[in-house]
C-alpha cells in the first residue's frame, strides 16, 4: 500500500482486511469440482493439531480455567511439565489422491547390519491433488467433518480404499470412526510409523545407555518386526524384557507395551505395506509446520482468534495453489454482496 500510494493501513485495518479476504473460502471449497480420479486410487485423510499463541480472551474456557489456576513454581521461567496456558490448539486437515506403491519390510528399514548406504528402495506413494484445511476458531470435530466432506466430495460413491493417517492419539481415532460410522464409509486407519518408532527408542533407553552403538539394531529389530504384523510378538518381549528391570528403569519399555497393545487394529503395517498404502503422516506434518509453525509460531506472537482463523484458512488455500481462482470468486461474491444485493431495490424502481 505504501509504494502504490504513499499511504499506510493501520495494524487494526490489516487485520480486517485480512478477515475480510478470507471470509468466502468456505463457499469457495464447496463449490470447487475435485479433479477426477479412478476406483484404484487410493484417497487418503490425515488430520493434527498445533498450538497457536493466543491472547487471553480467545483462550477456549477449560484452557482459561487451568491458566489462571496455574501457580508458577518459578518467577522468571516454566518448571518442567509446566505449561503456561497461552495456547489454543488449531486443528488441520488434509486430502489427497495416491496411487498405491507396494513395499517390502527391507523397503522401510533394512536387517540389522546390513550396509544402508547403497540400497535400493521402492518408493512409498506420492500425495498429488493435495488439498488442506485448517482452523482455531472450532473444536476438531469441525476440523474432521470438513476432511470427510472434502474426500465425499472426491468419491461420492465410496468405491475408493479410503486410507486415514493418525499419530495415534485417541481423541482423533475416535472422531474419524464415528464421522465414518455416520456416513457409511469404511476407512483404513494406519498409526504414522514414525510415531511407533519414537516409542521403541524411549523403550531402547531402558536398557541401553545413550550412545550406546547396540541400541541402533534393537529398536531396528522390533521395528522390522512391528512391520511385519508382529505386534503382540513385540510387546511380550518388552514385557519380558521389562519384568527384569528394576521398577525405576521400566517406564519407557511399560508405555510401549501399553501403546501397542492398546493400538493393535491400527499398526497392521504388514497389510499397509502389501496393499500399497502410505504408513507416514508427512503431509499433514508438513502442513503443521508450514502453515502453523512458519508463520503463527514466531516470537512475540500473540493471535486474535478471527486474525487467527482468517490467515491459517488463507495459507492452507495457497498451499493447495488455489489462490487465483479463490480471488477471482471473492471478487465476485464481494460485488453481489456490496452492489447487487445492496441497490437491487432501488434498480427496481427507477423511474
Amino acid at each position: 500500500m505504501n509504494a502504490h500510494t504513499g499511504a499506510g493501513v493501520g495494524k487494526r485495518q490489516a487485520g480486517e482486511l485480512v478477515i475480510e479476504a478470507a471470509c468466502d473460502i468456505d463457499a469457495f471449497y464447496a463449490a470447487k469440482i475435485p479433479a477426477p480420479a479412478t476406483a484404484g486410487t487410493l484417497l487418503v485423510l490425515t488430520v493434527d493439531g498445533k498450538g497457536i499463541v493466543i491472547r487471553p480472551e480467545a483462550l477456549r474456557e477449560a484452557t482459561a480455567k487451568l491458566a489462571a489456576a496455574a501457580t508458577k513454581k518459578y518467577a522468571t521461567r516454566l518448571a518442567v511439565g509446566e505449561k503456561n496456558g497461552r495456547k489454543r490448539m488449531a486443528t488441520l486437515g488434509a486430502v489427497y489422491d495416491a496411487e498405491p506403491a507396494v513395499r517390502t519390510i527391507d523397503d522401510i528399514i533394512a536387517p540389522p547390519g546390513r550396509d544402508q548406504t547403497h540400497r535400493t528402495r521402492n518408493p512409498g506413494p506420492v500425495a498429488r491433488a493435495k488439498w488442506l484445511t485448517g482452523g482455531v476458531e472450532h473444536t476438531a470435530p469441525h476440523t474432521v467433518t470438513a476432511v470427510f466432506d472434502q474426500a465425499e466430495s472426491r468419491d461420492r460413491a465410496h468405491a475408493r480404499t479410503w486410507v486415514v493417517l493418525v499419530d495415534g492419539a485417541p481423541g482423533p481415532i475416535e472422531l474419524i470412526k464415528a464421522e465414518a460410522r455416520t456416513r457409511g464409509v469404511q476407512v483404513h486407519i494406519v498409526i504414522d510409523f514414525i510415531h511407533v518408532l519414537e516409542y521403541l527408542w524411549d523403550a531402547a533407553w531402558c536398557l541401553y545407555e545413550n550412545g550406546d552403538p547396540d541400541a541402533e539394531p534393537w529398536v531396528a529389530g522390533h521395528a522390522r518386526r512391528l512391520l511385519a504384523g508382529r505386534t503382540r510378538q513385540v510387546s511380550a518381549q518388552l514385557e519380558t524384557q521389562a519384568a527384569d528391570l528394576p521398577a525405576t528403569r521400566r517406564k519407557g519399555l511399560q508405555a510401549a507395551v501399553r501403546y501397542f497393545t492398546g493400538r493393535a487394529p491400527y499398526l497392521r503395517y504388514d497389510k499397509a505395506l502389501k496393499a500399497g498404502w502410505p504408513i507416514a503422516t508427512g503431509v499433514i506434518e508438513g502442513a503443521c509446520r508450514h502453515l502453523v509453525k512458519d508463520r503463527m509460531d514466531i516470537t512475540g506472537a500473540r493471535w486474535g482468534l478471527d486474525g487467527a482463523e482468517a490467515v491459517l484458512k488463507l495459507r492452507a488455500m495457497r498451499a493447495n495453489g488455489d489462490f487465483d481462482a479463490y480471488w477471482h470468486f471473492h471478487q465476485q461474491q464481494d460485488h453481489l454482496r456490496n452492489h447487487q444485493a445492496k441497490y437491487r431495490e432501488l434498480a427496481y424502481h427507477d423511474p
